[in-house]
């Protein structure tokens, strides 16, 4: 449950490459963009958001559609394979979500614009009412479009970090085996996704220069389960979710004030660029 492979970066973080430099500045601009409103009764305007930026950066998406609360909306693809990275563009009611999940959205389409041989999906329906349900996007991706799928990545929310002392918290008991600092991007599975959870934090310590923590929990642990990864899981897929841990971190979780300035982009970039490194890794190994 506890135990990781590979160790987890500490010290200083070196000084932003130029790469990483530009890389935060795009991550900002989307989060900004997505977060102008919110993204719930209307969420056609986030779903070409999302076209735009994935044909720009040449991939002709796929749009799945479906009815859910009187209306139609659509989960969004882009690339191909057998790894999925997704996460998902609705807010709840009230919030301009830039952490949740706009963060997560604009490393999706970041990664993409990186050219990596997996396959991209913008998921409808995450949030409340449809929340752990048969009407979030990716359990109906899950149960349509997942064929031969061998491993999904949730990204949930990946955009808050702090130094301080007592600035991060766990649900009972894994206070006691975790740094109280929210300075680290946390991997979470549940037991039956471990294997997928620890190949996966290996290829990110062997790559990232950033902090990073691995827990495979039983799945009645509060925020285990409680993100697109669920859907996966639930159809019998491998799947984990990557988060900064949402509120047991986020002061602003679900509130009008989760907006862009919260945000630490530079961190995001070293996150994104980690992850990217992994998925490389990953995907060789699933040719």
């Amino acid at each position: 449950m506890l135990r990781m492979p590979g160790k987890s970066y500490a010290g200083p973080l070196p000084p932003l490459s130029g790469e990483a430099r530009a890389l935060s500045l795009r991550l900002r601009l989307h989060v900004a963009a997505l977060a102008a409103g919110e993204r719930n009764a209307d969420l056609d305007r986030p779903a070409r958001y999302i076209e735009q930026a994935f044909a720009a950066q040449g991939y002709k998406t796929q749009a799945q559609t479906f009815r859910s609360g009187g209306r139609t909306v659509r989960n969004i693809e882009a690339g191909a394979g057998p790894i999925i990275v997704g996460a998902h563009y609705d807010t709840v009611p009230g919030s301009p979500g830039a952490d949740d999940n706009a963060s997560g959205i604009a490393v999706l389409l970041e990664l993409a614009a990186m050219k990596l041989p997996v396959r991209f999906v913008a998921f409808a329906n995450e949030e409340a009412p449809y929340f752990l349900g048969e009407e979030m996007g990716s359990f109906v991706y899950a149960r349509e479009r997942a064929a031969g799928v061998r491993a999904m990545f949730s990204l949930e929310m990946l955009g808050y970090y702090r130094d301080q002392p007592g600035s991060q918290r766990y649900p009972a008991p894994l206070g006691f085996f975790y740094p109280d600092r929210a300075n680290f991007i946390a991997f979470v599975a549940d037991l039956g996704a471990r294997r997928l959870l620890h190949r996966s934090i290996e290829a990110f310590r062997k790559h990232a220069q950033f902090p990073s923590e691995g827990v495979a929990a039983p799945s009645f642990i509060p925020g285990v389960t409680w993100s697109d990864h669920w859907s996966f899981r639930q159809h019998g897929y491998p799947a984990i979710m990557i988060t900064d841990t949402a509120f047991y971190r986020y002061p602003h979780y679900h509130l009008p004030s989760d907006t862009p300035d919260k945000l630490d982009y530079e961190r995001m970039a070293r996150v994104a660029l980690g992850l990217a490194a992994m998925l490389k890794e990953l995907a060789n190994e699933s040719r």
